[in-house]
């Protein structure tokens, strides 16, 4: 007679063996966890990052970031540099304790070949297809040669705290047109950044190799992925305590301590100038003022303290109660001095925190690096150590978030702070039609500018004789030839530029009393411009020309610019009523509408132009018949220069 099991013996029957325990074990504790991030996505410590470029950090922390550019300080004037500083100290006094600061700079690789080719010229199909492939070597050459490869970067991320998003991004924003104000008195170029360009940094950071950036804010609905799966690494490793991994590289975050009595404006510039990937980061929080002068305060009387001890066991000891231990005297007076700075000066107090980050490809080039950048901290006495078994911290604090997890501290004044100036030297390196125009003395990297997107596009080019001027202008000619396609004309005093013109087929006219071309300088074009009288500006131009032909030391009398202004305006009176060639005036038409008036002033004015009219430099008496059909044009005026430095040399001597 068979019998129901009880569920105790259906239990006792089902017993696990120990190796089934440890594969149950194993899972458990795989999807369990430790508490510790276990992806690369959740060491990155921002909740969100919006489009308008907010940061939430998390429920009551926010930021957003400036990036700004360079501007020449290390080569400026004194008075330039002092004003520089004094701006900057006016920005850090501006931040209080509710803003805490974050300068991040970045010397970030990108990808060599993509970069070699942004300076490629593409062929045309002409025959300068050669000279274009030529002059792309030599640039690529000079990239090779200075530092060009490593992109520098500078930002100013700014963090708050606030109850709801829509607080923190109202004072986000007029934080950040205050912080724009104080740049812009620096003469520094910034733009408070939007999302996508935060998250480009990151990823920036994440990839040293310069892989691309692909983002649209479109892809994270239907994708289900966050901002984080953008700009992650492959894989991010914290296993050792002084190194991690980053996704196939290796990466290490040090503190700078910080032993000098007095800083250099030229530390931080030191720091920035090495050719390999690093990331140098400085944690600025200011300290409410009342309250910082009661620690101080506070220290001052615990100082005086150990000093009444220190004395009453020297009076106890038997020696003289003045001798006290050379730290505690050294330590008052310098927190006294501190005390001053804080109470009759414009002096705050603010805690730094210093940080560099290394990355490399290898470890033997990792501790280079690191080695390296120790040495440009012991140039300046002061230390650069290792985060021990802070790495992870170390990177995130790294991170131009606005998160600083490090809590090494140092305190410093205004003043102080404001020494890690983070200005060098300016630099011109735009692309689309930029033209070569050498080599920065203090970076070294290539000069690259687009005379068109200046804000002033003329150009002048001083030296002494040798020193390549000519050279100079050659060497942009050629550039500007062979990438754009604008006109060229030359005035060459010298006749140098033939060969070069030649070379590139380009068309030579030369002007001298003998030859047989001719350029009209009455000629005028009716439709110059749209706001401006063609014949105003052509009557001042007509002006101009008699008052160097007359040669006075005062210039054209009011009479005389009356009398001209009135024949400017009588022969141009046919060509305006019928404009065809044939119509055009010359200089001798000017010359008779000036005898016409029968006035002295006239009559005077006339007679210096016969030079020119009937003279041995009536060149200009004649109708162009000059064809300028080419884009390069070179006008030869050596021959005509020289009869005019003659013409010159002898009404120097009558005078």
């Amino acid at each position: 007679m068979s019998r129901k099991t009880t569920p105790r013996e259906t239990e006792k029957s089902k017993k696990l063996t120990r190796a089934q325990k440890k594969e149950i074990d194993a899972v458990i504790r795989k999807y369990k966890g430790d508490g510790k991030p276990r992806t690369a996505q959740a060491t990155i410590p921002y909740e969100a990052i919006y489009p308008d470029g907010v940061c939430r950090i998390d429920r009551r922390t926010f930021s957003k970031c400036i990036a700004f550019e360079d501007i020449s300080y290390q080569l400026a004037q004194p008075e330039t540099r002092t004003a520089i500083f004094e701006h900057l100290c006016d920005l850090y006094n501006y931040v209080d304790a509710s803003i805490h600061v974050q300068l991040s700079f970045l010397n970030r690789k990108v990808d060599p070949v993509q970069y070699a080719k942004s300076f490629e010229i593409a062929p045309q199909g002409d025959d300068f297809d050669d000279i274009r492939a030529e002059y792309t070597a030599i640039l690529q050459k000079q990239l090779a040669s200075g530092n060009n490869g490593i992109v520098k970067t500078k930002y100013l991320t700014f963090t708050i705290e606030a109850d709801s998003l829509k607080t923190a991004r109202a004072r986000l924003t007029r934080i950040g047109l205050d912080l724009l104000g104080y740049f812009k008195t620096m003469g520094c170029v910034a733009h408070v950044m939007d999302g996508q360009e935060r998250l480009e940094v990151l990823h920036g950071i994440f990839h040293p190799d310069g892989e691309p950036f692909r983002f649209d804010w479109n892809w994270l609905a239907p994708s289900g992925l966050s901002t984080k799966d953008f700009v992650a690494p492959s894989s991010l490793c914290f296993g050792t305590a002084k190194t991690f991994g980053l996704g196939g590289k290796y990466g290490a975050v040090s503190f700078l301590q910080i032993l000098a009595p007095e800083l250099s404006d030229e530390m931080l510039a030191d720091f920035l100038k090495t050719e390999s990937g690093i990331l140098v980061n400085l944690h600025v929080q200011a300290i409410d003022q009342t309250e910082a002068i009661k620690t101080v305060k506070r220290k001052i009387t615990d100082l005086d303290a150990m000093k009444i001890q220190e004395q009453k066991k020297a009076v106890r000891s038997g020696y003289d109660m003045d001798i006290l231990p050379s730290d505690l005297a050294t330590y008052g007076e310098d927190a006294k001095k501190l005390l001053n700075k804080l109470q009759t000066r414009n002096e705050r107090l603010f805690m730094l925190t210093f940080l560099v980050l290394n990355v490399a490809d290898t470890k033997q080039k990792l501790g280079n690096d690191v080695f390296q950048a120790a040495g440009v901290a012991q140039k300046y006495n002061c230390s650069l150590v290792r985060l021990d078994y802070q790495q992870e911290q170390g990177l995130v604090s790294s991170l131009p978030l606005g998160i600083n997890q490090i809590k090494i501290q140092r305190s410093l004044t205004t003043s102080n702070v404001a020494v890690f100036v983070p200005f060098v030297t300016q630099e011109l390196f735009q692309s689309g039609a930029a033209m070569y125009y050498g080599i920065n003395a203090k970076s070294h990297n290539m000069i690259m500018l687009d005379r068109k997107q200046a804000r002033c596009p003329n150009g002048l080019k001083l030296g002494t004789p040798g020193s390549g001027k000519s050279m100079s202008c050659k060497s942009e000619i050629v550039s500007v030839f062979l990438t754009t396609a604008d006109d060229i004309f030359i005035s060459d005093p010298e006749a140098e530029y033939y060969p070069l013109v030649k070379r590139l087929h380009g068309q030579v006219i030369k002007l001298s009393p003998t030859s047989k071309d001719y350029v009209n300088p009455l000629d005028i074009n009716l439709n110059y411009s749209e706001d401006d009288s063609p014949l105003a500006l052509k009557s001042d131009f007509v002006l101009s020309f008699c008052e160097l032909v007359m040669g006075g030391k005062t210039g054209l009398e009011a009479i005389e610019r009356t009398v001209i202004d009135r024949a400017v305006k009588a022969i141009y009176r046919p060509y305006l009523a019928n404009p065809c060639p044939e119509n055009m005036p010359i200089l001798s038409d000017l010359h008779q509408a000036l005898l016409d008036q029968h006035l002295p002033e006239a009559d005077r004015v006339a007679q210096a132009l016969d030079l020119y009219v009937s003279g041995s430099l009536n060149v200009f008496n004649h109708k162009t018949n000059v064809d300028i059909h080419n884009r390069l044009v070179a006008f030869d005026i050596k021959e005509l220069g020289k009869q005019l430095k003659k013409l010159g040399m002898l009404i120097i001597q009558d005078q």
